[in-house]
This record gives structure tokens, sequence and C-alpha cells, in this order.
């Protein structure tokens, strides 16, 4: 193997402080039900789905132990501990605690970059003279998550963003750990080569297969033979092996869609068992436009064969919609069409609103909630959408009073209990 080959240009060693961190709430979904169940504390639980093709989304560690892990089937999870205690998901529950989280990380640092709904980077270095150094700004934001919000998690610090998201991981459960940029490599090089951001299983079995186990095999690895071997990200794993990783902490864009999807446990032919599907993701959906605080002006469905083929179609809103009930009006009929086009059975569906806006915004549809049903063309359509948009609202209130109180139209009364849709796409 040849000599080590040091990268030109900065590296984590000449930043001055671990000012990046990666917070990582522990066993999310999970955390927020045991709040709820504190009887759970300790026992092997899994938050999923109880029936049909679930996967899992959350283990406690005590199921970890037995092997259960995330989008694990249910099966083989209930295989692998058969005293696992399943806990039905809350998906609209998460978002909002998890809205929570993030307020709590911006109240740390204006500059926030959110992974997922229980992930985030924090670029600490403008709160350094108001909270401390890095490792106090880390030990207040995990004291912080756990008194306001009574959940556990993982921080992780160091100069770069990659090495922050490693030291978070090596540091669960419950744990800090700090990475002073004049150690990473140190940090990085005994680690095994599939730990590097990037690398999956079948790169890392390559490079083992060439003598390549750790990280610092890989950086001693010519950046030019790597670049052989895989190309422009063998390169790229080069520079990270020596703890380079220019990636600023980058706040993201505001959502410009919101959507979900639902695949059935067995097939539906019935296209009215589809609707009640399309109903239920509408209002779910809708849901959460009012939670963000924007309406839709477009809605886009999706259906799936049982061979995996989709086809998607767009409709647009004559006003701007934020009630569950107005984008089933519109995306139903867009899902029959699909289904008289090419009949099938549906192994999954989908709604998604579309060119999201304030309310009001633009002018479109705020006129004609005043105009008298009996008036302008549409004005009877539009006095019927506010009154949707009201019930909704006020179901939104009870739902957020009642948290477990399940909440749905009459036409979805006599279906079987569902969990929540997959989540946004």
């Amino acid at each position: 193997m040849s000599a080590p080959i040091p990268p030109s240009g900065p590296s984590a060693a000449d930043r001055a402080e671990a000012s990046i961190l990666h917070v990582d709430m522990d066993a999310f979904f999970l955390s927020v039900e045991l709040r709820e169940r504190p009887e759970l504390i300790g026992a092997p639980a899994a938050v999923a789905a109880p029936h049909g093709r679930s996967v899992v989304l959350s283990a406690s560690y005590a199921a970890r132990a037995y092997g259960v892990r995330s989008a694990m089937p249910l099966a083989h999870a209930r295989a692998l501990c058969p005293s696992l205690v399943v806990v039905p998901p809350r998906q609209e529950l998460y978002r909002e605690v998890s809205a929570e989280v993030m307020a709590l990380f911006d109240r740390v640092t204006a500059v926030r970059e959110q992974l997922s709904v229980d992930e985030a980077f924090l670029d600490v270095a403008g709160a350094r003279r108001r909270l401390g150094p890095p490792e106090r700004i880390g030990r207040l934001v995990r004291e912080r998550v756990r008194a306001e919000l009574g959940l556990p998690c993982t921080v992780g610090a160091a100069g770069v963003k990659f090495v922050a998201k490693m030291a978070s991981t090596a540091a669960k459960p419950d744990g800090l750990l700090v990475v002073p940029p004049g150690r990473t490599l140190e940090f990085l090089h005994p680690r095994p080569v599939d730990h590097l951001w990037g690398v999956g299983p079948q790169a890392a079995r390559r490079l083992r297969d060439r003598g390549v186990a750790t990280i610092g095999d890989l950086a001693a690895v010519d950046p030019a033979r790597l670049r052989g071997w895989f190309g422009a990200a063998g390169e790229q794993w080069h520079a990270l092996a020596w703890g380079r990783d220019p990636r600023p902490v980058a706040p993201r864009a505001e959502a410009k869609t919101i959507g979900a999807d639902h695949t059935f446990d067995v097939d539906p032919t019935d296209p009215a068992d589809v609707d009640r599907e399309v109903l239920r993701l509408s209002l779910h959906v809708a849901a959460r436009l009012r939670a963000a605080g924007v309406e839709a002006r477009a809605v886009t469905v999706r259906v799936k064969d049982p061979a995996q083929r989709v086809r998607s179609r767009t409709g647009r809103l004559p006003r701007p919609s934020a009630a569950g009930h107005v984008l089933h009006e519109h995306a139903g009929p867009l899902v029959a069409a699909l289904l008289r086009e090419r009949p099938h059975p549906v192994r999954l569906v989908g709604v998604r609103a579309e060119r999201l806006g304030a309310p009001g915004e633009g002018g479109a549809g705020q006129g004609t909630l005043f105009e008298p049903s009996g008036g302008a063309e549409g004005g009877h359509d539009a006095a019927a959408e506010a009154g949707w948009s009201r019930a909704e609202e006020a179901a939104d209130a009870v739902a957020r009073r009642f948290p477990g109180l399940d909440l749905r139209p009459a036409t979805l009364i006599d279906r079987r209990p569902r969990t929540g849709p997959e989540g946004p796409r």
C-alpha cells in the first residue's frame, strides 16, 4: 500500500473549535410514546403498525439487544423478540414534538440544518460568547431537551459536519462526545471503513478485499487509485478520511410540497376502497398544511400497481385551500381517472399538495369567501369550502387537546383502525 498522501487545503485541524453539533434524538418515536407509557421504560418495545406489511419505525434499546432495528419487517422483529411490545404510531404527534425540538434548537443558534424529524446540525460558533464553548453548549442542549420535553438526545461535536455525525453515533444513547479538531484523525483512522459517510456495505466489501479495513487504511491509498476503483466517490472518501468536509451548516428551504402515501396490506380492486384511502390521505395532508400555515393551489396523486409501476396526475384547485375535503374533491377523480385508463389492483396510493403559499397569498381565493351563496359563479362552492375548513380546524383543536382520540369522517368509521400514512415524501 502506498504511503499516506495528506490532502492539500485546510483540514479539520485548522479549525479552532468543535463548533458544529449533530443532535440526534434517541429512539425518537418510542421516546415520545414512553412519556405517556412510562411502564414500558426498559422493556423491549417498538413503534409499528400492529398488522400487515408493517415495518419497525423505532425500537427501544432493550429491543435492539435482540437485534430489532428500524425498517425491519415487524414479523421478523417479533421472531427475534417474542416479548416485543408493539405501539401503534402517531405521526401527527411526532411531527408536533419535532417542531418543539427544532424550536428549542433555534433558541441556541440561528444556524440550524434539519436532516429529519429527529436530527439536525447546529453551528454554534456565533453562540459561544453567549453560551460558552461547544462542549458546554452540547450539555446545555441535552439538559434543555430533557427538562422541557422529557426526551433523551445524543450530541456529537466536531469541526466538520460528518465527524460531528459520527461522534453522535459513537456516543449513543443519551450521550455527548466532543472531537476537538486537532484530534479528528485520531478519532477517525481506527474506525472501520464502513463508518465513513457514503461508504455502503458493498463498497466496504470491495475495499476490504483490497486490504482497506479502516478509515486510516483508506487515507493511505493514493486518491487516483481510489478514483479508478470508485470514480469521483473514491476521491471524496479520501478527503473525508483526512477530516476534510467543507460543507457549511445550511438551513434548508421551506417545503414546496406536503404529501403522504399509503401501502395497502391487501391490494384492493374496488375503486371505492381506494377512494376511502384517498379521503383519509387528503384529510391527513390538509392537517399538515394547516399546521404549517399554508394552503395548496394544486394536488398530485399517484398510484402503484403490484408490479411496482407508478403513475401520477396533477390537478389545479380553483381556489387555494387547506381543507381535506376540498383536496379529496379533486384528488379522488384524478385517481379514478388513472384506474379507468388502466384498471389494476392498487399496491400504493399517494396524495401530495403542491404550489403552497400563505393563506390569501395571490388574492385568488380570499375574496370569494365573502360572496353570497346566490351571487357570482363559484360563491356557493367557496362558502362550502369555508365551512369544511372551519370544521376541520375545530377537529384539529380537539385532536391537540385529546391526542389519543381517533377523529374521522363517518365514511371512514366502518373501516378497521389504521395507522398514519408512511410520512412525507
